[in-house]
């Protein structure tokens, strides 16, 4: 109070009376608010049901109605605009203790929607109640190593408030337990807490603690809600434990804006450090080769590459092949045609030659799309055929790299060309006349799921379909599918629905919208031009907002913390997947681009710590990291407190798809191949 009179006293002699009371009012907003925290302490003996106590803050001493076996203290400080919380719990005796609190943003609920990163974006509405959305509750509790980042925050949609809390990280340390609901009693040290947002009272609280809380339901795999947990840790006599979470208020235009500045100072606060890498980009694509030769099927009238559903322990190749999505075939058959070529291994040529050549005569549909999924296992080439526009999209990418570099050794294929302009003749007179693509469509043409969420996945293909072919139809198209992109998902930040196993907001959506401005960025000039670098820019902090920046810990046994592996640099999925993995594709190498386009530097700094991050779980022969086989990378990394059927934190499923993992590296570590295609003739 006393600096506050002092510098109003200041400015008062310097500045007219307008800006006196304006600036009086900045004052005003940068008070103190942490004096407003709601804070409690639960304290449970073994074998009894907790106890929880109410606390009072006297002069920065938190104190119960009764007397308490331990002594709790906090702090107060500013850092620049954000005010840092610390409390010091300091035992008497033995406890077992969990220490919960809230601070009130005033923001009334109706009004609000929620952040936590990688997990929760708005309300979740786009997932149903089985996964954790304001369909089942407006409250919710989660542990931090669900999240990108430790953080909770809500942004009033009216006022353009926003507040966001932000756990400064201890040394890393987990701990099991034997139980996975209820009360708990961790078995040793933890480092991970909780945040979350309480609605109960109509006006929005963000809620913090430690050790962690998973309220009104934990999400233990895809669409499964399971009932709460609440954990505790020991404190021996006169051991202490200081906890600091870190309050931000600022003002912002709407949503998008808010989750910008939000990643852009939680990325200063964290400083993530790019990693020793393992292996070189080279080292990387050698030891992948061997997912190109030890999966190859030959035996079917496809060729191709098995790429899902495979189990982890021996990698044998299945009879089903999937065009895209996790499957990806006709793209790694064109990375190991270049790769084979480049390294003089002309097995790898001939595999990746007869794959083009079996789709090329059994790959295509009588309407002239492409086979999106097939199980030789079951019904053959004879299964009813349901198309995704991400799938045809993604098969046409690979053809037209294929092409180009095809025509650049000097080899034509006319039916390849003359089949794969006919692909993109069709998926032109699909367009609906907002400018969006049916996520999902039958072999007429007919929507299955009208849904546009996967609508940008179409625009790099026809961008690329424009720059090979010449043809200014396919540009046009691409611009419309923009024009959709921009008013129904970037502009609400509603990015969705591009994955093919859910409908809800996931990271591969953000990529997508990344992906379809970056590409018409670099094909227009000008304003035009200028305007996809400012969707680009928008888009790229949501794809940004799914990866981590920190290291979640894991407790000893646990095969990824034994490994040592790091989570930074490694993306979330979505809503409805709680698992991280290296879907990364063009990202990277867009992101460095935009950076210096915009002059953001952190972009290029980010792009540093996953390009040194993605390459920790190769399996090479003296270091399988719980693979069956060399090079076949593993997808379903989980890193938290969840399982997609099997195994759980600090394993992976039993059931992989490397298809996917090995193409999304290869580009990676193929940094020029996008820009070469757009702007080399």
């Amino acid at each position: 109070v006393k600096l506050v009179i002092e510098r109003l006293r200041i400015i008062f002699m310097k500045k007219s009376l307008k800006t006196l009371l304006l600036t009086y009012a900045l004052l005003a907003s940068q008070m103190t608010y942490a004096a407003d925290v709601e804070s409690h302490i639960s304290l449970k003996q073994p074998g009894n049901k907790a106890v929880t106590y109410t606390l009072t803050d006297h002069d920065g001493k938190l104190e119960a109605s009764a007397p308490l076996p331990l002594t709790l203290t906090k702090t107060v400080s500013r850092h620049g605009e954000d005010e840092v919380i610390a409390v010091t719990i300091r035992a008497n005796e033995k406890v077992y203790f969990n220490f919960g609190g809230a601070i009130p943003t005033g923001f009334n609920t109706n009004d609000c929607d929620f952040y936590l990163p990688g997990f929760w974006y708005h309300k979740n509405l786009r997932s149903p109640k089985e996964a954790p959305s304001f369909h089942t509750s407006k409250s919710w509790n989660v542990r931090e190593d669900r999240l990108s980042s430790p953080l909770s925050g809500a942004f009033n949609l009216k006022s353009g408030q926003g507040m966001t809390i932000l756990r400064q990280l201890d040394e890393p340390a987990e701990a099991l337990t034997t139980a996975q609901e209820g009360e708990v009693i961790v078995s040793g040290k933890t480092s991970i807490g909780y945040v979350g947002f309480d609605n109960e009272s109509g006006v929005a609280k963000l809620t913090f603690g430690f050790p962690y809380v998973e309220t009104p339901k934990r999400y233990i795999r895809k669409l499964t809600l399971a009932p709460a947990i609440k954990a505790f840790m020991k404190l021996e006599k006169g051991e202490s434990r200081t906890l600091t979470w870190i309050v931000r208020k600022e003002q912002a235009a709407d949503f998008s804006e808010f989750l910008a500045n939000t990643w852009t100072s939680t990325f200063d606060r964290m400083q993530p450090k790019p990693l020793r890498a393992l292996y070189t980009a080279d080292e990387m694509k050698s030891a992948m080769s061997n997912y190109f030769r030890r999966s190859y099927v030959s035996k079917y009238p496809l060729k191709f590459n098995s790429g899902m559903t495979l189990h982890i322990d021996h990698c044998t190749p299945v009879g089903e092949v999937q065009l895209g999505f996790v499957g990806r075939v006709l793209l790694n058959a064109f990375n190991q045609i270049e790769y084979g070529e480049k390294n003089g291994q002309s097995d790898l040529v001939r595999q990746g030659q007869a794959i083009f050549d079996s789709y090329l005569e059994h790959g295509f549909t009588q309407n002239g799309y492409l086979r999106d999924f097939v199980n030789f296992d079951r019904e053959g080439l004879n299964a009813e055929e349901v198309h995704s526009i991400r799938q045809q999209s993604e098969a046409v990418y690979a053809i037209l790299h294929y092409l180009k570099y095809e025509k650049s050794k000097g080899r034509k294929h006319k039916s390849w060309e003359t089949k794969t302009r006919a692909l993109l003749d069709n998926l032109i007179k699909l367009q609906k006349t907002d400018g969006h693509f049916a996520r999902k469509f039958n072999d007429d043409g007919s929507d299955v799921d009208a849904s546009g969420g996967s609508t940008p996945s179409a625009t790099s293909t026809l961008v690329m379909g424009y720059r090979y072919f010449g043809n200014k139809n396919y540009l046009k198209s691409a611009k419309r599918t923009v024009d959709y992109v921009e008013k129904n998902i970037i502009a609400p930040a509603d990015y969705f629905s591009s994955t093919l196993d859910a409908n809800c907001e996931d990271k591969e959506a953000a990529i997508a919208a990344v992906t379809s401005t970056y590409y018409l960025a670099m094909v227009t000039k000008g304003k035009e031009r200028q305007h996809y670098i400012d969707l680009c820019r928008k888009a790229t902090y949501f794809a940004l907002s799914w990866y981590y920046l920190w290291d979640v810990p894991f407790a000893e046994g646990q095969m990824l913390g034994d490994l040592g592996f790091r989570s930074r640099g490694w993306g979330n999925v979505s809503v409805e997947n709680n698992h991280i993995d290296v879907f990364i594709f063009e990202f990277p190498h867009i992101m460095k681009w935009l950076g210096k386009q915009i002059n953001e530097p952190r972009f290029g700094s980010m792009y540093d710590v996953i390009y040194s991050s993605l390459n920790q779980l190769l399996p090479t022969t003296n270091r399988m990291c719980g693979i069956g086989m060399e090079g076949f990378y593993p997808e379903v990394v989980q890193h938290t407190a969840w399982d997609y059927g099997r195994n759980g934190k600090g394993f992976y499923n039993d059931i992989f798809a490397p298809g996917w993992t090995v193409a999304s590296l290869w580009e990676l570590y193929s940094p020029t191949r996008t820009s070469d295609f757009l702007l080399k003739k």
